[in-house]
């Protein structure tokens, strides 16, 4: 077993890391504890005067800057965006530099200059006709990704470029020594792409029932690469998966928009008297006060803007200092609500903006979700810097700073199901919270996605437990991993793997190390050491550049306890935490049950291991408490903010609570699932005698079979089951199936009749099954023949072998 698991762990890391790490793991081949707590010695990067030993920067840290002057044009008819820049870079390197590299993000759509990254794509499987479209346009140009009309230096001379995909390499006019800066202008444009149809972060969306647009752009200008210590230009070609890796700087852009649209942005606006009307302007300035959201532009103002669209144009000005990236959205189409939240002693002021499709949501949910979020993180991580912290639904989930881009729209009607609540609060808790991680804690997405998608998650997670403690998270509970790293090993990568080489991109990079810093956090170190290790690494490379090393030579820096071992098994391996385990669970049925399956969940990302929506694919049972759950309940300290403020408890806060129950609710809001209601007395005699053995079994040979069941009960009657060799399809280790028997069973035996060819028939019996739990059973409403019925969690009747 020990050269087993030795061959099988140094196999991962020549595949998926380097030979420098297999090497690594073999330093002290004889350990009786197969390595897994030797030092990360050399996996690590050699400490130096840039970064330390501790994991803080160096006495001689650097980075660079660069600046932003930035006059853009969105032109609504044509589709298009222009612009011209004037950049102001700063070299606080001690390197010479004889040229500069510029992401051009936009070329992702163009057919001639992307990055030449192609997708697979099969025949019966996700061709769609944006997917022929595609294939079409392989072979012509398609006229999308930008455009550069002129490149000068700042007295008007030209300079040399060479585009590559979706980069661009400027030759200076003469070597840019340490200490020298360069200012360059450029001028550019680009056909703005249907953001549905490309999959792209930004571009536009069309509601046909009104005739207007919404315009979310992102990486939207020509901007510089990071230029790093540790690995020099970052100029790795964008592929729409791994993210950004972006310099600090100081920005000021003016936008120019159709005269009735209202402009959300990075910064702060510099020219409200001149865009706004004295109305909305009394509005915002009365928002700096409030405690309640207030509607600077009113619903009202945003239909009629709709209706009668305007010829003219405005100019709105922007500033923001200190950011490594700058978005914004555009739209008559918009709704503005703003009010004023003390963070840590500074006013923010927490703002959204919505059409009025997402009106009964984000009126009532977002502006006071985004200053509890940047609240909660403040206390996680460091206090938000920033004067400004906004939420835009954009039918998206995407994060810059000061402005995310978010999801969550209502029925035509003005009613909406839990699980789209819980979605759209959770994705504006997720990217809102992005402020802090990476655009403050600047890591480059671009390799390593998981150290602003796994951080951030995991600072989610604590932020949703705060916000109520039933809100149904899928991203901190060490169960909710379990389904994905008991995944074939061919389908698993290390947490420490490249962006663009992730296959299950959602566990990988989101759910993972969000949960394995949870399980840190809860188990191994406790909340006290790890808390005060996790703000000590935020408030080392707040504003910097940190690498993974640093992350995990701070956490054990500041807690003095070695874990070394956690971040091996963790982060650079794929090694389950001992999850097969042969089960036999029962549970009968209890008529004097009254509290019904929750059904509820959260939409967004995937977060449970396949590639489509984010969401719970799996409910959380009734009375169901994961270890934070009961922590923070019992903490006197902690303060829910539904309890806080009441006004966030809607019909599902009180429903889940057995407060007001479906059948007395007037109003009820619309449901993509039926209520239930307690079975009547005939139907609890009918199934009064129903059992249910869950059965977990392992495919310890290889070799996949059916799966033959025989169960011998109290009376000593038998009864036969078969499965078909179909349940393995999922998963060819592990199926777990439930059988429903109308007799208590005494044994169970596997392929009774040797029909299979089992060589091993010594673990083919169960002589002993637990004391059964209860269930409770319930009905749809309205429920005919065929449909199912609601079942709550079997509990503590577990027999393990």
């Amino acid at each position: 077993m020990q050269i087993k698991k030795l061959f099988s762990l140094s196999f991962v890391f020549l595949t998926s890391l380097t030979c420098l790490l297999a090497q690594d793991i073999h330093n002290n081949p004889t350990s009786n504890h197969g390595n897994k707590f030797e030092q990360l010695g050399t996996i690590l990067a050699t400490p130096n005067e840039y970064r330390t030993a501790s994991g803080a920067p160096g006495p001689k840290y650097w980075q660079q800057r660069a600046d932003y002057d930035i006059k853009a044009t969105l032109d609504e008819k044509k589709l298009m965006l222009s612009g011209a820049e004037t950049v102001t870079y700063y070299n606080n390197s001690p390197d010479v530099l004889t040229y500069l590299w510029l992401q051009l993000d936009e070329n992702q759509h163009s057919s001639v200059n992307n990055a030449d990254f192609p997708d697979e794509t099969r025949l019966g499987r996700g061709i769609t006709t944006a997917t022929i479209d595609k294939l079409t346009e392989q072979k012509t140009d398609n006229g999308l990704g930008h455009i550069i009309s002129s490149l000068t230096d700042a007295m008007g001379a030209k300079l040399k470029y060479t585009i590559n995909g979706t980069m661009m390499r400027i030759e200076t006019p003469s070597p840019l020594k340490p200490g020298q800066k360069i200012v360059f202008k450029l001028n550019w444009t680009y056909k703005i792409t249907d953001r549905l149809t490309y999959a792209g972060r930004g571009g536009y969306e069309y509601f046909p029932e009104d005739g207007n647009y919404l315009f979310t752009m992102a990486q939207w200008y020509p901007r510089l690469c990071v230029y790093s210590d540790f690995q020099g230009w970052q100029n790795h070609q964008f592929t729409n998966r791994g993210e950004f890796a972006l310099v600090f700087g100081n920005y000021k852009v003016a936008i120019t928009v159709p005269g009735d649209h209202v402009v959300m942005a990075t910064g702060q606006a510099q020219n409200y008297p001149a865009v706004l009307s004295a109305a909305q302007l009394a509005r915002w300035n009365k928002a700096q006060t409030a405690t309640e959201p207030v509607e600077v532009v009113t619903l009202e103002e945003a239909k009629n803007a709709e209706k009668n669209k305007a010829t003219s144009q405005k100019t709105w000005v922007f500033n923001a200092e200190n950011v490594r990236d700058f978005a914004f959205g555009s739209s008559r189409k918009f709704i503005w609500d703003a009010m004023a939240a003390n963070v840590e002693g500074k006013k923010v002021m927490c703002m959204s903006a919505y059409g009025k499709e997402a009106y009964g949501l984000y009126r009532k949910f977002s502006t006071k979700a985004v200053a509890h979020t940047i609240k909660s993180y403040s206390k996680f991580s460091i206090a938000y810097p920033y004067p400004v912290a906004q939420s835009i639904e954009a039918a998206n989930g995407m994060e810059y700073p000061m402005i995310c881009f978010n999801y969550g729209r209502t029925e035509k009607d003005g009613t909406y199901t839990e699980a789209t609540k819980n979605g759209m609060l959770g994705v504006v808790i997720h990217e809102v919270g992005h402020n802090f991680f990476p655009m403050i804690v600047n890591s480059d997405e671009r390799q390593w996605s998981w150290m602003d998608e796994g951080l951030n998650s995991f600072v989610e997670y604590l932020t949703e437990e705060l916000y109520d403690n039933k809100f149904p998270t899928r991203g901190g509970p060490a169960w909710t991993i379990a389904d994905y790293m008991r995944l074939p090993k061919d389908q698993l990568e290390p947490i420490m793997t490249n962006s663009e080489n992730i296959i299950q991109f959602g566990p990988n990079a989101y759910t993972k190390p969000a949960t394995a810093l949870n399980i840190l956090r809860e188990t191994v170190m406790g909340r006290a050491l790890f808390d005060y290790s996790f703000k000590e690494y935020a408030r080392r490379w707040a504003f910097k550049h940190p690498t993974p090393a640093d992350l995990f030579r701070t956490m054990e820096d500041a807690s003095a306890v070695d874990l070394d071992w956690y971040w091996r098994g963790w982060f650079y391996g794929i090694d389950p935490v001992d999850i097969a385990i042969d089960t036999v669970r029962h549970a009968v049925y209890d008529p004097n049950s009254t509290a019904a399956p929750a059904m509820g969940g959260r939409g967004g990302r995937n977060m449970s291991g396949s590639n489509g929506p984010r969401g719970l694919d799996k409910p959380i049972l009734p009375g169901f408490d994961d270890i934070s759950k009961v922590r923070n309940r019992a903490d006197k300290s902690i303060v829910f903010l539904t309890d806080a403020d009441t006004s966030l408890r809607d019909f599902y806060w009180r429903y889940d609570r057995g407060l007001e129950p479906y059948d007395t609710v007037t109003k009820q809001p619309a449901m993509s699932y039926g209520a239930m209601e307690p079975l009547t007395d005939a139907e609890k005699v009918k199934y009064a005698n129903v059992n249910l053995y869950e059965i977990t079994f392992l495919n310890k040979g290889g070799l996949v079979m059916p799966i033959i069941v025989e169960f011998t009960f109290e009376d000593g009657s038998k009864e036969l089951k078969k499965l078909s060799a179909q349940i393995w399809r999922h998963n060819e280790n592990k199926v777990v199936s439930t059988f429903l028997t109308n007799k208590k069973a005494v044994s169970i035996q596997l392929d009774p009749m040797r029909e299979t060819a089992d060589i091993n028939e010594n673990n083919n019996s169960w002589p002993k099954v637990a004391a059964a739990s209860n269930f409770s059973l319930f009905k749809m409403k309205g429920m005919g023949r065929g449909q199912s019925m609601g079942v709550s969690p079997m509990q503590n009747a577990q027999n393990k072998k």
